[in-house]
């Protein structure tokens, strides 16, 4: 047995032996996002720190904390925060997390975070789905020996983020009354935000949106074997020729102002999935 499945197998036993059920999906919420988890019934919570092989976030807003319950008919396991590349975790670190959920069970993945807007059309706080990525940060938690009972050695990438997740997600928002646009993100290691000359840059590789996260996660679910709907929250404007300096206090704002929206498209979301899927069975 690797050390890696080994390390994944004392994360997931430890959260059995604490209770948590067998989730149908992990939900990843980023900055100023967390709020979901206060719908979910009967919930279950657990601190980052005290799950072995857990490392613990160093973000002030970002919670931390594991929680398990149900939603609109689903289990849900959901990561009110996550580790980052950028607060000097490893890859295999920020990843942990997901990779224990999914030997407890998980088949799917909505994960969501706060990034930059780069395409002139989108505006601040608008809800982006991603649909595809472009991996900046210099890194890989695939990077390593293989073990073959997490995925392939060679994860085939030409659709990251399951399409047929995202046309439910657009049919959902459009139900609630907006628009559901689709972006590329481009994915960097931080943790400062770019320069005008690298928002350009990024601009001309294709990006819409740029972010700290979301690519390490959706890297191993894919080679994981599950489906990936990603969520973005535009929190800033990055006009190259226009820049103002943000702040964080700014940013989480934003992210205020979108969470409504989001959490509302994450409810019906689920809900269809399960009226769709049958509780992901």
């Amino acid at each position: 047995m690797s050390d890696l499945y080994a390390s994944l197998q004392v994360s997931a036993d430890f959260l059995r032996r604490a209770g948590a059920p067998r989730p149908d999906l992990a939900v990843i919420l980023g900055s100023g996002l967390d709020g979901l988890a206060e719908r979910l019934e009967g919930r279950l919570s657990l601190p980052f720190a005290e799950i072995p092989g857990f490392a613990d976030s160093t973000v002030d807003f970002h919670e931390g904390t594991l929680h398990f319950g149900r939603l609109e008919g689903l289990a849900l396991a959901v990561l009110a925060g996550r580790l980052h590349y950028y607060e000097g975790h490893s890859m295999a670190q920020v990843v942990h997390p997901l990779r224990s959920l999914r030997l407890l069970g998980a088949e799917g993945l909505i994960v969501t975070s706060a990034v930059g807007g780069l395409a002139p059309a989108l505006e601040r706080s608008a809800v982006v789905a991603v649909s595809d990525h472009i991996n900046l940060m210099g890194d890989n938690p695939l990077i390593g020996p293989n073990d073959e009972r997490l995925g392939p050695r060679f994860p085939d990438l030409s659709a990251p983020y399951t399409p047929a997740w995202r046309h439910l997600a657009r049919d959902a928002a459009a139900a609630l009354g907006f628009a559901l646009p689709e972006g590329v993100l481009a994915a960097v290691a931080g943790p400062n935000l770019e320069t005008a000359a690298e928002y350009r840059f990024l601009r001309r590789a294709g990006a819409d949106l740029v972010g700290m996260s979301m690519v390490p996660e959706t890297l191993a679910a894919v080679h994981l074997g599950m489906r990936v709907l990603g969520l973005a929250v535009v929190t800033d404007l990055c006009d190259p020729d226009h820049l103002e300096p943000v702040a964080v206090p700014a940013i989480l704002a934003a992210a205020a102002d979108a969470r409504p929206r989001l959490e509302a498209l994450l409810v019906a979301f689920i809900q269809t999935l399960n009226r769709r899927e049958g509780g992901m069975s």
